[in-house]
């Protein structure tokens, strides 16, 4: 997707015509802003690990999304003092990945039938959500969820919510890429927390 600004005045070249000098306008091209996506699936460490594996995603963020509290704090978030789940921004390229990959991308990674919960963590901040931003967003995640439910691969209903997108807030520098910055930390909260385990059980290997 390309976004081509223009800009008259600048001569570019000159054309002989009878001595006349032919100015014609500059051409600047500039690639689109990245398009963004909001997701909750538990562990914001592990869905940036996820989100950052997909190709055409440019970066992903962890933070909060779905409360009723300005500017949470970690701290408040994990104790369930303001409604907000732990979130992520995905910012992507849609010339390279499409939505519906995302919705995709997202679903193997959650346990779509647990509420209120993502493997060993448990309370309403850890619930699963996609958060669409427009119409479009909405109707894909609706046939995404639909065609889960259709397959009949799951005995539970699907709990993960499908919600209008609201604030975002930033998560503490400390929680960005945490995976890549203390990973055997991170490794060992993932496996001790059974979420590649799980997933498999209900996903199949990837």
């Amino acid at each position: 997707m390309i976004a081509i600004r223009r800009f008259v005045g600048l001569a570019v070249g000159l054309c002989a015509l009878g001595g006349i000098a032919v100015w014609s306008p500059i051409v600047a091209i500039e690639a689109a802003p990245p398009a963004k996506a909001y997701f909750a699936g538990g562990c914001f460490w592990c869905m940036e690990d996820a989100f950052e594996k997909v190709d055409g995603v440019i970066a992903v963020v962890s933070g909060y999304m779905g409360g009723t509290v300005a500017n949470p704090t970690y701290e408040q978030v994990s104790a369930g003092q303001t409604g907000h789940a732990e979130s992520v921004e995905v910012s992507y390229d849609p010339a390279k990945v499409s939505y519906q990959k995302l919705l995709e991308a997202f679903w193997r990674n959650v346990d779509p039938v647990t509420p209120n919960a993502q493997f060993c963590d448990h309370g309403s901040q850890y619930r699963s959500a996609v958060y669409y931003g427009t119409d479009e967003e909405k109707r894909l995640s609706e046939e995404s969820k639909s065609a889960i439910e259709r397959s009949k691969r799951f005995s539970e209903p699907i709990v993960t919510q499908l919600v209008k997108a609201s604030m975002f807030y930033t998560a503490e520098d400390y929680h960005q890429d945490f995976y890549k910055k203390n990973p055997i930390r991170y490794k060992y909260y993932k496996f001790n927390c059974g979420r590649a385990q799980r997933l498999e059980a209900l996903w199949g290997k990837s």
